[in-house]
């Protein structure tokens, strides 16, 4: 039994790769703005939200933004207000651009007249390791 949106005909089958449903909308390229805070906390509460990772405060307490970012694309609000949210539509820009365009790791440069000589060989594997102890 094939189910279908009551708004599609049902004597025609959408393409391969086309949505009907999102077909025509827009996607939401909205920000979703968190802001960076300063809170001055007591001796207990910051130990406890060293240890849980959060705290709850005070009602009415008046709280300092440092600055205010998308926490999506971690732009700024005054550079990206009113432009859509990058990272919605593709986040090449967190990660340092194209992958393929980066260069490599440079080898270490090794002191002329030094000769590597590899370490000896240790069994890690099986009854033999345990028993010569170099599990």
């Amino acid at each position: 039994m094939i189910i279908r949106p009551a708004h599609l005909p049902t004597d025609t089958i959408p393409a391969k790769g086309v949505n009907p449903t999102t077909e025509g909308v827009e996607p939401d390229l909205s920000h979703e703005w968190v802001a960076n805070a300063q809170l001055r906390i007591t001796d207990k509460v910051a130990k406890n939200a060293a240890f849980r990772g959060s705290f709850r405060v005070q009602e009415q307490t008046r709280i300092e933004a440092l600055d205010v970012v998308c926490e999506k694309c971690r732009r700024a609000y005054d550079d990206v207000a009113g432009k859509g949210c990058e990272a919605k539509i593709d986040n090449t820009h967190l990660i340092g651009g194209d992958q393929r365009e980066r260069a490599k790791r440079k080898p270490r440069a090794q002191h002329p007249g030094v000769l590597v000589v590899p370490g000896p060989r240790i069994n890690r594997r099986g009854l033999d390791a345990v028993l010569s102890r170099e599990a």
